[in-house]
């Protein structure tokens, strides 16, 4: 059968690149065109646009670019309707995906699955309607966003998150070795504390800087930031010291030998937890105090951070707007630190988060889900 995926950022091309990996063991003719990035591209199949050229963030990088979003958008769809999949499968995105599949509900009978769940529990959850008319399936991968869904009369599949998939057979191929990390990065005896800024500019710039200052504060430790996909060596020096080394490529690898992160919220903060690395999560943002204060009628939910929604309770500290600042992150990081006062609990904590998230196998649960129903059909 015929598959087309659409996925707008690195986290989604990691977890549509498992999927497909999966689909392949239940149907061995599978075919795959797609919107996506460079892990995709190696499964297999046709790269149309990589996400690097489609990821704009915030009201005025996407109101400059709205020209070619809105020429990305054309493709897509014209690309999507030309070729004629047996199912479109969608992953986060919503900005993107959910215009897609409106079209695609009104000019095809293509069906239309979505795997990863926009966060509409977030904010925005009007969008429930735009979900209940165009997508007939929906593969969740959040425990909480079950009851969710429920509320809104959708029925859901939940099958378990992907980011346990990934750092489960990351750990399983690659035993702990400080010793030849270190020397193949060109890194000191020195802990190591990894840095996840972001995988967009916005974000990068909003946080790496503030990030570097704190960490002059701790001269005991090396600092390592973690280079997304798609952003140069060069963008990153505009925020860090000289001395400071950025690492491509090696995220997993990275976490695996850090004592302790500062991450940008978003599915970074989830791994991070599952390597059992103690974490501060940041997320600054312009005109911060009316952020805070809008955040309160705006946003649904109490918290920003994966690690902290799945378990319920503040497990990890979150810095967002006003709160991101060097001072508070300072003290932060230092209680998280070897012998901080709130590294056990958060340790503690994320044992628990492993309990709730459950064994691995979401790739392969959504994707026998999704070739049996098609089959079905």
């Amino acid at each position: 059968m015929k598959y087309y995926l659409i996925v707008g950022e690195a986290s989604g091309d990691l977890h549509a690149s498992n999927l497909m990996r999966s689909l392949k063991k239940y149907d061995e003719n599978a075919e795959f065109r797609f919107f996506g990035g460079d892990l995709m591209q190696a499964v297999g199949g046709t790269l149309v646009k990589h996400y690097k050229d489609m990821a704009y963030m915030g009201f005025i990088p996407v109101l400059l670019h709205l020209r070619t979003i809105f020429r990305n958008m054309s493709l897509c769809k014209s690309d999507i309707v030309e070729w004629k999949p047996d199912v479109l499968i969608l992953i986060d995105y919503p900005g993107f995906n959910l215009k897609i599949a409106k079209y695609i509900k009104q000019h095809t009978d293509i069906p239309v699955y979505y795997y990863i769940s926009p966060k509409i529990w977030a904010w925005k959850e009007y969008r429930i309607k735009d979900i209940k008319r165009d997508i007939d399936k929906m593969f969740s991968i959040l425990p909480f966003e079950i009851e969710f869904y429920k509320k809104h009369d959708y029925p859901i599949c939940y099958v378990g998150n992907p980011s346990v998939d990934s750092v489960s057979a990351y750990l399983d191929a690659n035993p702990y070795d400080r010793e030849s990390f270190i020397k193949e990065n060109g890194l000191s005896d020195k802990p190591i504390v990894a840095i996840l800024a972001g995988s967009r500019k916005q974000e990068i710039k909003d946080n790496l800087k503030r990030m570097i200052e704190v960490a002059r504060s701790f001269p005991d430790y090396q600092f390592v930031v973690a280079g997304a996909p798609g952003i140069t060596n060069e963008y990153y020096r505009q925020y860090i010291d000289t001395d400071t080394n950025i690492i491509f490529s090696q995220t997993y690898r990275l976490l695996q030998h850090s004592v302790a992160a500062m991450v940008t919220s978003g599915t970074a903060t989830l791994e991070t937890a599952l390597f059992g690395v103690p974490q501060v999560v940041c997320y600054y943002m312009a005109a911060g105090k009316l952020v805070s204060f809008l955040r309160k009628f705006l946003l649904k939910v109490k918290y920003i951070s994966l690690v902290n929604l799945i378990t319920g309770t503040e497990t990890v500290r979150e810095l967002v707007a006003d709160e991101m600042s060097v001072s508070n992150l300072k003290h932060e990081f230092a209680a998280i630190l070897p012998g901080g006062t709130k590294r056990d609990a958060i340790l503690e904590g994320y044992a628990d988060l492993k309990l709730i998230l459950g064994k691995p196998g979401a790739s392969e649960k959504a994707a026998a889900n999704i070739v049996s129903s098609l089959k079905s059909k």
